[in-house]
């Protein structure tokens, strides 16, 4: 029992992040394409043109919704590394303090 595991990562976390990664380019497209679905089925409905336009902007409006919540959630994830010691060197000196040094 003592040669447990202390690190409680999932066993495919690479794998997670991929298909979470994959997820957001397939939201986007799915929010568009239902977003043109319902304005064709408003348009067809209501006999109006521009509620298919309506239809179009939601669904650009929820991509971009997806845009966002994902870019907050890569945000929060990557947070505690700008006071990470492995990356503070590069940060306060850049890439040419390393050129200099070679």
């Amino acid at each position: 029992m003592e040669n447990k595991n202390i690190d409680n990562k999932p066993k495919h976390e690479s794998k997670l992040r991929a298909l979470d990664n994959l997820s957001l380019g397939i939201s986007i497209v799915v929010a568009i394409i239902l977003g043109f679905a319902i304005g064709y089925g408003l348009k067809t409905w209501t006999g109006y043109a521009w509620t298919l336009w309506l239809g179009i902007f939601w669904g650009v409006a929820a991509a971009g919704l997806n845009i966002y919540k994902a870019y907050k959630r890569a945000q929060k994830e990557f947070e505690g590394l700008e006071n990470d010691p492995r990356y503070a060197y590069r940060a306060k000196h850049g890439d040419k303090a390393d050129l200099e040094d070679e």
